[in-house]
């Protein structure tokens, strides 16, 4: 057989190094098709407990296991929204009918003569811009929102694609962990076995965070919808506690859609209250609620969770959704604390140091030490040296 030699250490840096540009390069260049793949990673990370739970509880094959949780979500995702759609849109139709009607009125009243007895105030232009506003956008609005969607066929395609990896990653994730796992010397297979079964403590802890506040935001939200007296405010509390798992858009849409109800019919226990005062109030609970979610439930929440602290965990949304928007807010703290966890083994590594730490290498928020017992401490180890230097 024939012997091959081994490649000198500079050969294997210039070779790792011009890998490593190739494979960014490679990664820029392909970056419009991460995204749907990040979201069905993401996809599969959050329903993967369901699999496990039936593999390890009711003793079925990964694949029948896959195929049951995959095909039931499916069913539930495709059916959910084909049965709501056309409600929808109805509800949809007769709110801007109502907004038109509304227009037409105060149109007409800026447009009587004389509207303020005694006072030489002329409201004709006023009437003339809202006219070319409603026959500009409000009138056109159905028509433009049916053809946005009639021509996002490119969209389709990306769900496709998303439906398709997230069945590739449920069914193959054990043999993908596994495979890279083993790509590494055989010496290094414990610990980096180790390292990831750190990493995915950090994620499902964050999904438990996640899970806790849906649950949170559905009660607090059924609770504020019922005493306002919405019509249907268990349900609208249970959308907007599920549409919490979508940074920014989820909340608005719940909200949106607790405005179109108030709207349309008012409160249940206020009836004397016109339907638009109804709205104003909604709304104005709406921001008041997403105001302490954002900016102290859910750091605070999410911070236990991956145990960072709340205010990183603040900064880190801000800027992951000025900078990546809504898939960048949903996955910045958990790839935030996983990057903390994977820096920290390679610098121990890099250092020559044991590749874990004994503890968690966050900083956590240990309560402070007093001065009595530094004091008592400080006089235990004099006395331990005194006795140490009598025995000597």
């Amino acid at each position: 057989m024939k012997k091959y030699g081994e490649w000198s250490l500079q050969v294997r840096y210039i070779v790792f190094a011009v890998t490593l540009l190739a494979a960014a390069a490679a990664f820029w260049y392909v970056r419009t098709v991460l995204k749907p793949l990040i979201i069905a990673a993401f996809i599969a990370y959050v329903i993967h407990p369901a699999v496990n739970f039936l593999i390890y509880r009711t003793r079925l094959s990964r694949k029948f296991a896959v195929n049951l949780v995959y095909f039931v979500g499916l069913a539930i995702f495709l059916g959910v929204p084909a049965t709501l759609a056309p409600l929808f849109f109805d509800e949809f139709a007769r709110v801007i009918r109502d907004v038109l009607d509304s227009i037409n009125q105060l149109i007409t009243t800026l447009e009587t003569p004389n509207l303020l007895p005694g006072l030489p105030v002329d409201f004709s232009q006023l009437a003339n811009r809202l006219s070319q506003f409603r026959s500009t956008f409000l009138t056109s609005l159905p028509d433009q929102l049916l053809k946005l969607l009639s021509q996002t066929s490119l969209t389709a395609l990306w769900l496709l694609l998303i439906l398709v990896a997230v069945y590739y990653f449920l069914a193959k994730w054990p043999n993908l962990r596994n495979g890279f796992i083993s790509a590494f010397p055989q010496k290094y297979n414990a610990e980096l076995n180790e390292l990831y079964l750190r990493v995915r403590r950090i994620w499902m802890g964050y999904l438990r965070g996640q899970l806790l506040l849906m649950l949170i935001v559905g009660v607090v939200f059924t609770v504020a919808w019922s005493v306002i007296g919405l019509p249907g405010a268990l349900v609208l509390g249970v959308i907007a506690g599920f549409l919490t798992l979508i940074p920014d858009v989820g909340p608005t849409i719940a909200a949106a859609l607790a405005i179109i109800v108030a709207v349309l019919e008012g409160s249940n226990w206020w009836p004397l209250l016109p339907n638009y005062l109804v709205a104003v109030i909604v709304f104005a609970v709406y921001l008041l609620m997403m105001g302490i979610k954002n900016f102290i439930l859910r750091p605070l929440i999410m911070g236990r969770s991956v145990h960072m602290h709340e205010a990183l965990v603040l900064i880190s949304i801000i800027l992951a959704t000025v900078l990546w928007g809504i898939l960048g807010a949903l996955l910045v703290v958990p790839v935030l604390a996983s990057l903390i966890v994977i820096l920290d083994y390679l610098r121990r590594r890099i250092l020559g140091m044991q590749p874990f730490p004994q503890a968690e290498p966050f900083v956590s928020d240990e309560p402070p030490v007093s001065s009595a017992e530094q004091i008592a401490a400080i006089k235990s180890k004099i006395s331990m040296r005194k006795k140490e230097g009598r025995k000597g």
